[in-house]
């Protein structure tokens, strides 16, 4: 291994170090509360090396989006890798999926929500900014993959099937973000998000296929 080479595995080993730090931090104290020395604190290294890595709180607040984006990804492209025969087990497939994703890691899942919420994204880095992007709108572009593909031939016009796509992507996150809101009020134990998430699909589903009915 060249010198260059082990230079980059450092860098990308410290790089980890402070995200997985900062996602303690975060879940605990909250962003607003956190700062970046609470972060260097719990990475165990100095502010200014977390500055080396980070510019600031909210370009490191963003990096976290990154890992939920990519498990989305993966589990969104593996469902259209399978050979699955009928429409109705695809989007069973897609259900899963998208619980699955919260399952993964809610927090970060709420991260990313908030952050596209907010004015965090005017804040950061062409190059953050880019990778969100690209990785959003891929994610968007399988879910409509997977409502093309229906028993009879399609779902829906196929000039429809991204419009639908962004409206179950709209579904998910409003669903998430209003029970995680509920937790705050009524307590963790008072709110079943799988269960919720889960009908609403359902309902996705059914309007899904009255719509098509109408159609033919």
């Amino acid at each position: 291994m060249s010198i260059q080479e082990r230079k980059e595995r450092e860098g990308e080993r410290r790089r980890q170090q402070i995200i997985v730090a900062a996602r303690r931090v975060f879940s605990v104290k909250g962003f607003n509360k956190a700062t970046m020395e609470d972060i260097a604190g719990e990475a165990e290294l100095s502010p200014g090396t977390i500055y080396l890595y980070f510019k600031n709180k909210d370009e490191l607040y963003a990096s976290l989006s990154l890992r939920i984006l990519h498990y989305l990804l993966i589990r969104l492209q593996h469902v259209n890798s399978e050979k699955i025969e009928t429409a109705e087990k695809r989007y069973a497939a897609l259900a899963r999926a998208m619980i699955d994703v919260y399952e993964f890691d809610p927090l970060m899942l709420l991260n990313m929500f908030n952050l596209q919420t907010n004015e965090t994204l005017k804040t950061l880095t062409p190059e953050l900014l880019s990778e969100i992007k690209m990785l959003s709108c891929k994610s968007i572009e399988e879910i409509a993959i997977i409502f093309k593909q229906e028993d009879t031939g399609k779902v829906l016009p196929e000039d429809n099937t991204s419009l639908l796509a962004e409206i179950f992507w709209s579904l998910f996150s409003g669903v998430v973000l209003f029970q995680e809101s509920k937790k705050s009020v009524l307590g963790e134990e008072k709110v079943n998000l799988k269960k919720t998430l889960e009908t609403a699909f359902e309902i996705f589903r059914v309007g899904i296929k009255d719509a098509a009915l109408t159609a033919s």
